[in-house]
């Protein structure tokens, strides 16, 4: 199992979340909203465990907290993931957008002077100035776009310029949804919970509730749960081939341990 994205610090009980997700080996990569979050995240994990702490620094905070970015860039040689960052068109963030671009690119501009990082990037209703900064910065890393909910031709665009999707469940819920993952090639999809704020039966979802992510993604692919599991496996084995992650997840993307705590989906 592997959550691309989710917010494990943001739990009402985190160390819990990341004792299970040790015990039942989800691969997480745990996305932050600031670099000070990063440095009370990272102190959560240790050595070993199969969650990977990214450094971030969310759009919708880029006006408040853009003084941040010297912090950044103290953390970024520690770090091997990079987000939650990208940029956010929402009407009631278009005075802060100037900080967004400025905070986004300087961190671009550090991802590319450090050799490059995996990187999970927020991009609603602003898909295309964030392909626009990602070819300012080619050499930044690797995007992987979080809940693309952009147009179809920017979806082209995203595709064309080599980006990784990671998607979760409410992607299935919509019209709009299941017509850009039917576009996105299957080569291309990761799988995330968006958790805690992405919710399942009036539960927050966790990260080892994510195969019903892989369930929905062989429903809507029309092959089996096996086949699903393994295109994932091969995917992020190929996402991280080129990078020093140090991926402990691909051997279990599997069937869920028979003594895994009930999906929210069960109960």
């Amino acid at each position: 199992m592997m959550d691309l994205h989710c917010r494990i610090d943001l739990y009402p009980d985190p160390l819990s979340v990341v004792d299970c997700c040790r015990r039942l080996q989800v691969f997480v990569v745990s996305v932050t909203t600031t670099p000070a979050a990063y440095r009370g995240t990272v102190r959560l994990t240790r050595a070993g465990d199969p969650i990977e702490t990214a450094l971030g620094l969310h759009p919708q905070l880029a006006g408040e907290r853009s003084r941040e970015v010297d912090l950044f860039d103290e953390h970024l040689p520690a770090v091997r993931w990079v987000g939650e960052i990208g940029l956010d068109g929402s009407p009631d963030l278009k005075a802060a957008w100037p900080a967004q671009v400025q905070v986004f690119e300087h961190i671009l501009r550090s991802c590319a002077s450090g050799g490059g990082r995996l990187m999970s990037i927020h991009s609603r209703g602003a898909a295309g100035p964030v392909l626009d900064s990602l070819r300012r910065f080619p050499n930044a890393g690797v995007p992987v776009l979080h809940w693309f909910s952009g147009t179809l031709a920017e979806l082209d665009a995203a595709i064309a310029f080599g980006c990784w999707f990671s998607v979760g469940l409410p992607m299935f819920r919509s019209k709009k949804g299941r017509e850009i993952l039917s576009r996105i090639p299957r080569d291309r999809v990761l799988t995330e919970t968006d958790g805690p704020f992405v919710e399942s039966n009036g539960q927050p979802i966790h990260p080892w509730e994510v195969d019903l992510v892989t369930k929905e993604l062989a429903s809507h692919w029309q092959v089996s749960w096996e086949e699903t599991g393994q295109t994932l496996r091969i995917n992020l084995a190929r996402l991280t081939a080129s990078s020093s992650v140090d991926c402990v997840a691909l051997s279990h993307i599997t069937p869920p341990p028979k003594d895994r705590p009930a999906s929210a989906d069960s109960k």
